[in-house]
């Protein structure tokens, strides 16, 4: 078990995280990228932007310079969106200590790169920022053995952690003691903490199950009924499984607690941001309307575009993902899309 833990990312996840963790007596310090925000919480107790409602440890510190978050600390949880991970860690890397384990909590697939969480924070530790050209979907775990890097993820929204409701999570890691040790570090009597091996199945399914979300708020704005949210779960997860073997990961990964467990509830969550998005849609805003009525970042519409491409790489038929892409970013109406996916050529179920 770690007993000092700097969590690096003020939202909702990093911030309920560290009250879970002040709960069992392990020091625990926030870092966020503005230090004025950071400020507010401390002086608040409260992190009313991204969990509001619920007072903050006192014993819970806010620490916003880059080498003091570093100092003494035996984890790092990174629990930064994944559009910006790679700009905090270029700005944290000099300050990291040497053999630290970090641990993800981060959903998405970077747009440019195409990279995981993980192997993002590993580029920058190691000092080779890879490139897109040199990703092989057969290749695809490139994290480097002498970083310890793992991945916390699974049915866990914050705000329900925040209210002490049962909840499920797995902890990945290719070094099996260290997922042991973060299961140990986060699980309390309504926390439970697996552990998994599958870094790549984690990471792979945490980040798809955001743009079926979307999908499935779409169907709840549209009115299109509870049949249709079933057959989206369900070939949702087809194609994620898909894609996600074809990148090396195993296939029950998918039917567990990060693939099926947190699919289900991002899906059904009225208070899911990417859900909820996908509803504004399906009810008739444009995605700029959607976008703009939700505070947080919405990571399904980038980890989209990211997902089509790794598809299209790979050679792997995502139809629903494909609709999605087409309504966010080609203007395609909803009607048109649902219309394409009930008319597809007609074939087996498996």
């Amino acid at each position: 078990m770690f007993n000092n833990v700097s969590i690096i990312g003020d939202g909702g996840m990093g911030t309920v995280l560290g009250i879970l963790l002040c709960e069992k007596g392990v020091g625990v310090r926030i870092w966020g990228h503005d230090g004025e925000q950071l400020a507010g919480i401390a002086r608040d107790r409260e992190n009313r932007k991204f969990l509001p409602g619920y007072e903050l440890p006192a014993d819970l510190v806010f620490e916003p310079d880059d080498e003091r978050i570093m100092s003494g600390v035996d984890l790092i949880v990174s629990a930064v969106p994944c559009q910006f991970t790679r700009s905090v860690w270029s700005r944290l890397e000099s300050h990291v200590p040497a053999g630290v384990p970090i641990v993800s909590v981060t959903k998405g697939v970077e747009n440019e790169t195409l990279l995981r969480p993980t192997e993002i924070i590993s580029s920058y530790l190691v000092g080779s920022r890879s490139s897109v050209r040199e990703i092989r979907p057969t290749k695809y775990d490139r994290l480097d053995t002498k970083i310890r890097l793992a991945v916390l993820s699974g049915p866990t929204i914050a705000d329900e952690l925040a209210r002490k409701l049962p909840a499920t999570a797995c902890a990945a890691s290719r070094n099996e003691e260290l997922s042991k040790q973060i299961q140990a570090t986060f699980s309390v009597p309504w926390f439970r903490v697996y552990t998994n091996t599958d870094m790549v199945g984690v990471e792979l399914a945490g980040a798809m199950k955001n743009v079926i979300a979307i999908a499935a708020g779409i169907i709840d704005g549209t009115g299109a009924g509870d049949n249709s949210k079933a057959a989206l779960l369900t070939r949702g997860l087809a194609e994620i499984t898909r894609l996600g073997v074809t990148m090396g990961a195993r296939p029950q990964t998918f039917s567990g607690l990060t693939g099926l467990g947190d699919l289900v509830t991002t899906c059904i969550s009225p208070t899911g941001r990417n859900r909820a998005f996908g509803e504004r849609i399906g009810i008739g805003q444009t995605v700029e309307q959607a976008r703009n009525a939700t505070e947080s970042v919405v990571e399904g519409v980038a980890t989209c575009r990211s997902v089509i491409a790794l598809a299209e790489r790979c050679g792997v038929d995502m139809p629903i993902t494909r609709a999605i892409h087409e309504v966010l970013f080609k203007n395609k109406p909803v009607q048109a899309a649902i219309a394409e996916l009930m008319t597809r050529r007609l074939k087996a179920e498996n």
